[in-house]
């Protein structure tokens, strides 16, 4: 069975549970496992690499490539 037929079944099988409780624990163990999985994947930046991104932040900043904090968050308001 490949991964997309696998949940799928997943799924379906989440949907017919009918406990409160299992829902829970079924909750918290995948947020535990995605938590796990991506501090795994996470890889420290070469100093080289955070360099790069200060001057490049720093040319944007230079050349008017930013965005106010208080339009973003007016931005991020009407999303809602």
């Amino acid at each position: 069975m490949d991964l997309h037929s696998r949940k799928l079944h997943f799924i379906q099988e989440f949907l017919r549970i009918n406990s409160e409780e299992l829902v829970d624990k079924l909750d918290q163990f995948l947020h535990s496992e995605k938590k796990k999985y991506y501090e795994k994947e996470l890889k420290p930046m070469s100093e080289e690499t955070f360099g790069e991104m200060i001057d490049q932040a720093e040319n944007d900043a230079e050349n008017g490539r930013t965005v106010d904090a208080r339009n973003l968050r007016k931005d991020i308001d009407q999303c809602d």
